[in-house]
């Protein structure tokens, strides 16, 4: 649910890193976040947690474009990925524009990733979203590392709904300015679609 401030013409919309317990969604935002050079990004704040903190920052990108006049602004969160933070999710996930689902590659990891995507699912209905409608991008991260399985593995568990995906290996930043751009596209369309 973007928000327009009509003040400063601007649109500004949550995009939402979630996925399992150390899967990388945070070295994603901090990776975005080092190499977005531009003057109208705020600062990157960190809300600590026993063993996570949930990161957001927000920055204006400078070749969006703009909305029947309007520019956007992107405001970029993750969520812990320890199920005893759910409360944290549900509050991190209202309002939502899009989100990136990161993955953790490794063979091992991938109950966690099921469950995480699952809990997903139950969350954004609990909210009123149809995980199936919403941008949502799916990112295969740590392709790096021996144990990783494979693309066609993680694709027939986790992407039921179709969606874009990208292998990455986020402390390299691979694949991670690829799934930002696309779910900031996919969000820029149905804004585009709406009415303002």
């Amino acid at each position: 649910m973007s928000f327009i401030n009509y003040n400063a013409k601007e649109i500004h919309c949550k995009i939402v890193y979630y996925g399992p317990s150390l899967g990388g969604k945070t070295t994603n935002l901090q990776w975005v976040y080092q190499q977005t050079s531009s003057p109208e990004k705020s600062d990157l704040f960190s809300l600590p947690g026993d063993v996570e903190r949930t990161l957001f920052f927000d920055f204006l990108p400078l070749n969006v474009g703009e909305i029947r006049g309007f520019k956007t602004r992107f405001h970029l969160y993750t969520v812990p990925g320890q199920v005893v933070y759910d409360a944290s999710r549900k509050l991190i996930l209202k309002g939502l524009d899009g989100v990136v689902f990161v993955a953790d590659s490794q063979a091992e990891r991938m109950e966690e990733n099921l469950q995480s995507m699952d809990n997903l699912k139950k969350n954004l209905e609990q909210q009123g979203y149809d995980i199936s409608d919403i941008p949502l991008v799916l990112q295969y991260n740590k392709r790096d590392l021996p144990n990783a399985l494979s693309v066609a593995d993680l694709r027939s568990a986790l992407n039921k709904y179709n969606s874009a995906d990208f292998e990455g290996t986020a402390s390299e930043g691979k694949g991670v300015f690829e799934s930002l751009r696309t779910v900031s596209k996919s969000i820029i369309n149905v804004l585009k679609g709406g009415d303002l």
